[in-house]
């Protein structure tokens, strides 16, 4: 069973989410919150394995609210939800650790399909729409934590073996575990275990967070 905690500030949106989440077996409704700091409180007292944040709301933003969940270390994971399929607070949301973002028109099933991956470790964004995102807006929004000058010295690659590293580069530049398997001569499982060990030794949650750790450090640089 996926439990989920609903963050929206307008109370039709937060009822259809309710009514959709609630219609599948799998899944059920922990509570609503109507802001930021709700989410925060609410995901705390009832450690829900995925929070539907909307970014726009009154008071506490979902930007922060998710900065502050992730910061936490708890196993609950943030999908993010936007107006907009590129909207300018998309990357900011993945930077400060959400696991995917959604437009909130998507369909039915493309949500609960978002919710379940998020629920099992996996990006709810395809690496090639993360690259375009990432693509859009790195050259244009401040990262905040002093990371824009990172190199590829920086702590966090110094464990990875030069093959990891290799596979962390093209993870940046969107490749797919297929893609990668093809073009570097690997097995498929063989570059799944390369990916879990890249993900366990910098401390990524998971391949979105990979990504940003990719621009983060230079590895790959904005097309």
């Amino acid at each position: 069973m996926t439990t989920v905690l609903i963050t929206d500030d307008q109370p039709l949106q937060r009822f259809g989410f309710r009514m959709l989440l609630e219609s599948q077996d799998d899944m059920t409704v922990l509570g609503e919150a109507s802001n930021g700091s709700e989410a925060i409180r609410m995901t705390a007292e009832l450690h829900p394995d995925v929070v539907l944040m909307d970014i726009r709301m009154p008071g506490l933003d979902g930007i922060e609210a998710t900065r502050r969940i992730a910061a936490t270390g708890d196993r609950t994971r943030v999908l993010i939800l936007t107006t907009f399929d590129l909207d300018e607070y998309a990357y900011a949301g993945l930077r400060a650790g959400a696991s995917g973002f959604l437009v909130k028109d998507a369909r039915p099933e493309e949500l609960l399909s978002g919710i379940r991956s998020v629920a099992s470790g996996d990006a709810v964004v395809a690496p090639s729409l993360t690259r375009r995102l990432l693509d859009a807006y790195a050259r244009h929004l401040p990262t905040g934590d002093g990371t824009a000058d990172v190199s590829p010295d920086d702590a966090r690659l110094s464990a990875l073996t030069e093959r990891e590293r290799e596979i962390l580069t093209v993870i940046g530049k969107g490749w797919t575990n297929t893609e990668i398997a093809t073009r570097l001569h690997l097995a498929e499982s063989t570059v799944k275990t390369h990916v879990g060990r890249i993900l366990a030794k910098t401390g990524s949650r998971d391949r979105i967070q990979a990504v940003i750790l990719a621009y983060d450090t230079k590895l790959v640089e904005p097309s």
